[in-house]
This record gives structure tokens, sequence and C-alpha cells, in this order.
């Protein structure tokens, strides 16, 4: 279809008989996996355990291996996000995938030649973000949900040595704390602003409201008078900001990783006045 040429089932009338072309695979293909799982019963150790007791939870607790990229998600972001939003946006990304996507060709067959952007954002976040995060879930958290390397004890007394800190911490603690000519004194602002117009936690969260405005609204309207300047002009305005949004938010997901583990950040807003964590 790629190079133009007809169907296959257009061509010559080329019949393959079910028996004994098509069971002798599919009895083959059967024998193979259920020798496959034999060994694997055989060899992996997995007894049983005692019956459910509503009165001790295991250490670690973990949800079906086909939850725990959620369950591994709770560490980056809160539960609304994490059990709310991000599988929501999932399910609305696969399902306006082929409306965002306007290239009139590939009906019925997709090639990296002729789409190597949406097929890359795709196995990004399939690969990247999904299938990792089950792996880590499932094989590298133990105890407490501590990550522990692949051969490493799972000892549930491990002490957690890391402090996270969120950027309204920095901003107003560490960084004054460390460089004494900032123009303000360490510590959370506690008192409001224009006659108590602004709450104190507006103030005190300024930093990280500027990071996600320019993040969610700057950054894309650079985009797209940049390097996304095609897209924009193939897709429209609603396409383009669907197309955003659903491309902030995942890669909002491997950010926030990324800083968890070299600077231990946490969270870019953190008004817990209001339960509003991002």
């Amino acid at each position: 279809m790629e190079r133009g040429e007809p169907l296959i089932e257009s061509g010559a009338d080329d019949k393959v008989l079910v028996w004994p072309d098509l069971v002798y695979t599919e009895l083959i293909a059967m024998v193979i996996c259920t020798a496959i799982l034999i060994i694997w019963a055989i060899v992996l150790k997995a007894p049983l355990e005692p019956p459910a007791n509503p009165a001790v939870i295991p250490n670690p607790s973990k949800a079906p291996w086909y939850f725990l990229g959620l369950q591994e998600l709770l560490v980056y972001f809160d539960p609304w996000i994490a059990g709310v939003l991000l599988p929501g946006l999932i399910i609305f990304g696969l399902i306006a995938l082929p409306y965002i996507d306007k290239n009139p060709r590939g009906n019925g067959y997709y090639t990296i030649k002729e789409r190597p952007f949406v097929i890359s954002v795709y196995m990004f976040g399939w690969v990247i973000l999904w299938i990792v995060l089950i792996v880590v879930g499932t094989f590298l958290r133990g105890p407490n949900w501590n990550f522990f390397g692949p051969y490493e004890y799972w000892d549930p007394h491990r002490p957690v040595a890391l402090l996270n800190v969120n950027v309204s911490d920095v901003w107003w603690i560490l960084m004054p704390t460390k460089w004494s000519w900032l123009p303000w004194e360490p510590g959370l602002p506690t008192q409001a602003a224009l006659g108590g117009l602004v709450p104190a936690y507006m103030i005190r969260e300024a930093p990280g409201l500027v990071l996600l405005g320019t993040y969610f609204f700057g950054l894309p309207i650079v985009l797209a008078r940049t390097i996304f300047r095609k897209t924009y002009e193939q897709l429209g305005l609603i396409r383009y900001i669907v197309f955003w949004i659903l491309m902030s938010w995942m890669l909002l997901v491997p950010i926030k990783m990324v800083l968890r583990w070299l600077f231990n950040l946490k969270y870019f807003l953190a008004i817990t006045e209001w339960f509003f964590n991002v």
C-alpha cells in the first residue's frame, strides 16, 4: 500500500487450507507455550500464601501488575492526578489520536516513514513511560515502597534518608539561606498582601505558579511559532490545543521523575490549604 501497489487480496486467488497448514502451526505454538508455562511454574518459587487477614497489611502492598504503573505514579503526583486525571487523559488521548493526526495517507497501514512523530510519541508513552513504570513497581519497589536494586535485600527497616522539598521551599528557604545577597529573608511567607486581597499561600506558591503557567500556557505559544510551526499550521488552533494538553501532561511525568531522582523535588505547586498539589 505504501508503494501504491494493489492489495494482495486483489491478486491471485491463492488458497491455504486450514487443515493441515493452519492447525499444525497452531498445535506447535500451543505445545511450545504449554512447555514454557510448565517450566516457568516448576522453576519459579511462588508458594501459596495464608488466607487474607484484614488485620494484617502486607508490606509492600502492591496492586495487580497492570495497575502498578498508576501506583508508581502516586510517588510523584497526588492521587487526584495519578489516579483520575492521568488515566483519563490516557483514554482520551487514545480516542483523540486519529482525529489529531490529519495525515491523509496510510489508511489501514502505518509506517514510521510517513508518521515518525506520531508513532514516536505513542511508543514513548507506551514503552518508556507505562511499561517502565510497571517494571519499576513490580521488581524495584520493596517494603514501604522504597526503591531497591535488582538483587538488593528488601529490608523493611531501612531508613529513608531523602528529604523531599517543594519549589516554594527552594525559593523561600534554601536559596536565601545559601545566598545572603538575595533581597528576602529565609522563611515561607505567612502574611497576605495588598490589604488581604492576595492570600499568603499565593505569595508562597508564586514561583510554582509562574513555572506551571509558563509550561502549560507560555511554552505552547513559543513552540507554535518556532519548532511546531508546521505542526500548528497542519492541525489548526483547536487540534493544536488538544495536542499540547496531552503532550504537556505526558512530558510532565518524566520531568517530575527526573527532578525527584536528582534534586528530591516533590511539588511545583503545593497549596495544602486547598489540597491542590502538582
